[in-house]
C-alpha cells in the first residue's frame, strides 16, 4: 500500500513554495497567538467526549483542583492544600483565595462538588471514586469535604487526571446539568475566556485572556501543573485540514504554531531557520481500532479475535509515522511501553508474518456471515486517515463486506455516540489514537472500560475486565498491580475489546520567535513571544 496516496497535500518537496497562502489577517499585535489545531472543535463540553481537541479547549477555559506534572505527580492547582483524617476516609480540601469564574462569581466548594459528580458519570476513574464515596459536602465557600466508605489511595491522581475527560471545575448552576446533555454556557475559571461570538465552524475558534485569573504564585510550569501565566491577550485557532496549507501558513509566518504536522513534512519545516520542532510527548501516541460490540459482526469475540490475529502493527505505524523505526514501536500491547504496567505477556498473538489465511478461516468459524462493516475514518486528520486506510485494506483482504465512510473528525466524534445499527446511521468500527499518558494504567485507559452501557464507545461488556480494573485499584503494591496488568493484557487479547495498533512519536512545529512552550500537553500558558 502507498501510504502517501492517502495524505492530500503531503507529497511534494516544494510544497511550501507551490501552495497559495491561506487568507488570514496579519497580526495586529504581538499579543496575538495563531494556532493550527489537529481538527475543528465540534464538542465544547469537556465532559461529553474523549476527543483531545475538546480537552485542549477545556484546559484553556476551565481549571483543575490538582495538576499533573511531568513526573506524573499531582500538584495543588485550584486548592491551596488538603488534610486527611479518620484513617484516610475523610479528605478536606481548601481552595485558593480569589478564584473567580468568567461570569464574575467566586469559585465555591459546592461548585467543585457538582463538577466532580457530573464528570464522574462519564469517567472510569471518577466512577471508582464515587463507588467509594459516602458523601461530599461544602462546609463553607472555600472548602469541600469528601468522606469515603473506605480509604482510596488514588484520590489525588483522580482529581489531577488530565486525560479526556478531565475533572474540570465549572459553576454549580451548569455542573448540575445531566452529564449526557451539553452545558448551555461555556463558563470556567481558567486563564482564557471563550469567544462564542467569533466562532466560525470549520474555520476559527477564538479565546481571550481572562484578566481576573490568578495563577499559582509558586512552582514551575510542568504539564498541567504549576503557575498558568498567560502572555497573550488573544489566541486564535485556525482550522486547516490540509497539511500543505498548514505548511504554507507556518512557513510564511501567517500562523505561529501547528499542533501536529505529518512526519513526512518535517524535513521541509526543519530546513526553515524560522521554524522549530519538538517531540510532542516522550510517552508517544498509541493507535487503536474501536469495535462496536452492540451489533454484528463485532458483537462476537471470535470475529474480533480473527481480526486481531491478522494485524501487522508495523503496517499501521508506518502509515502513521513513516518508515523510520525510531519513530514507532511494534508490537505493543495495552499499556504505554516503558511505563510500569507495560508487559510483553500475550503478545505472541501478533504473528510475523500475520496469519491472514488462518484469520480468514477463523472469521468464518467465528460466525461472520457477510454482514456489512461500516468503517468510519476522518478526512481532516492525516494520521487517523492513514490508519483508516490500512484498516480498510486489512478487513477487505480478510473478506469482510466493508463500507468505508470518510467524514470530518467532528462528524465522526458525534456519530460514534450513536447506538443505532450500522445500516441505520450507526457504525461498526473506527480508528483513533491516545496520548501515552492516557494508557499508563487500567483505570485511565478509556478503551478498557468494558461495563456495557457505561463503557467506552462501542460499549464492550466484559465483566472480567471490570473486575480486574477494580482489583488494580485495590492492589497493595506495585508488584500486585503489575500482575493484574499482565492478566488484563491476556484478557484483552482473548476478548478483544479493541485493537492495539502500536506506538508512534510525532513533533509539533512553531515559529522560532516563540519560547517556553510547556512540554507534554498543548496548552497556552507560559508560552511567550521572544
Amino acid at each position: 500500500m502507498d501510504r502517501r496516496s492517502l495524505l492530500a497535500g503531503a507529497a511534494a518537496t516544494a510544497v511550501a513554495a507551490s501552495l497559495p497562502r491561506p487568507a488570514l489577517s496579519q497580526p495586529a499585535s504581538a499579543r496575538l497567538l495563531r494556532y493550527v489545531p489537529q481538527a475543528d472543535l465540534t464538542v465544547t463540553d469537556p465532559v461529553l467526549t474523549t476527543a483531545y481537541i475538546t480537552r485542549t479547549h477545556g484546559l484553556m477555559i476551565y481549571d483543575q483542583l490538582y495538576g499533573l506534572d511531568a513526573q506524573l505527580r499531582p500538584q495543588p492547582q485550584m486548592v491551596e492544600g488538603h488534610s486527611v483524617e479518620e484513617d484516610g476516609r475523610r479528605w478536606t480540601f481548601r481552595l485558593r483565595e480569589g478564584l473567580l469564574f468568567h461570569d464574575g462569581e467566586p469559585v465555591r466548594g459546592r461548585d467543585c462538588i457538582a463538577s466532580i459528580r457530573r464528570w464522574a458519570q462519564r469517567d472510569s476513574l471518577g466512577q471508582a471514586l464515587m463507588a467509594r464515596t459516602d458523601e461530599m459536602s461544602a462546609p463553607d465557600d472555600r472548602s469541600f469535604v469528601i468522606r469515603l466508605k473506605r480509604p482510596y489511595g488514588a484520590m489525588l491522581d483522580t482529581l489531577a487526571k488530565v486525560g479526556p475527560p478531565a475533572p474540570l471545575i465549572m459553576p454549580e448552576r451548569l455542573a448540575s446539568a445531566d452529564a449526557s446533555t451539553a452545558v448551555t454556557e461555556i463558563v470556567g475559571s481558567g486563564p482564557f475566556r471563550w469567544k462564542a461570538d467569533e466562532r466560525v465552524v470549520g474555520a476559527r475558534v477564538v479565546y481571550e485572556r481572562f484578566d481576573r485569573y490568578r495563577p499559582r504564585e509558586a512552582g514551575t510550569p510542568s504539564w498541567a501543573a504549576g503557575p498558568k501565566r498567560v502572555h497573550f491577550d488573544r489566541v486564535e485557532w485556525h482550522v486547516m485540514p490540509d497539511p500543505g496549507t498548514a505548511t504554507s501558513a507556518l512557513t510564511n509566518g501567517e500562523v505561529d504554531w501547528w499542533e501536529n504536522p505529518t512526519n513526512d513534512l518535517l524535513p521541509i519545516l526543519e530546513r526553515n531557520r524560522n521554524i522549530r520542532t519538538q517531540v510532542s510527548t516522550p510517552l508517544g501516541t498509541l493507535g487503536t481500532g474501536i469495535f462496536n460490540h452492540l451489533h454484528p459482526p463485532f458483537d462476537k469475540p471470535a470475529v474480533r479475535r480473527a481480526v486481531l490475529g491478522a494485524i501487522n502493527q508495523q503496517d499501521f505505524m508506518i502509515a502513521a509515522a513513516g518508515t523510520d523505526p525510531a519513530l514507532w514501536r511494534a508490537p505493543v500491547g495495552v499499556f504505554t511501553p516503558e511505563t510500569p504496567m507495560a508487559t510483553r505477556a500475550s503478545l505472541d498473538v501478533f504473528g510475523t508474518p500475520p496469519g491472514l489465511e488462518r484469520s480468514r478461516k477463523a472469521l468464518a468459524e467465528g460466525g461472520y456471515n457477510g454482514e456489512r462493516v461500516v468503517l468510519m475514518a476522518p478526512s481532516d486528520q492525516p494520521v487517523l486517515a492513514a490508519l483508516g486506510e490500512v484498516c480498510n485494506d486489512l478487513l477487505k483482504r480478510l473478506g469482510m463486506n466493508v463500507q468505508f465512510e470518510v467524514m470530518d473528525w467532528g462528524t465522526l466524534v458525534q456519530r460514534r455516540a450513536s447506538k443505532a445499527p450500522p445500516g441505520q446511521g450507526g457504525w461498526s468500527m473506527f480508528n483513533t489514537t491516545w496520548s501515552g499518558l492516557d494508557m499508563i494504567n487500567p483505570v485511565v485507559t478509556q478503551v478498557l472500560r468494558a461495563g456495557g452501557a457505561r463503557g467506552y464507545f462501542g460499549w464492550p461488556d466484559i465483566p472480567r475486565l471490570e473486575e480486574l480494573r477494580e482489583a488494580w485499584l485495590e492492589a497493595p503494591d506495585l508488584a500486585a498491580q503489575q500482575g493484574i496488568a499482565r492478566e488484563i493484557q491476556a484478557v484483552t487479547m482473548r476478548e478483544v475489546p479493541f485493537l492495539p495498533l502500536g506506538q508512534y512519536f510525532y513533533k509539533t512545529a512553531y515559529r522560532s520567535h516563540l519560547t517556553d512552550l510547556v512540554e507534554g500537553l498543548f496548552v497556552f500558558w507560559n508560552i511567550r513571544r521572544a
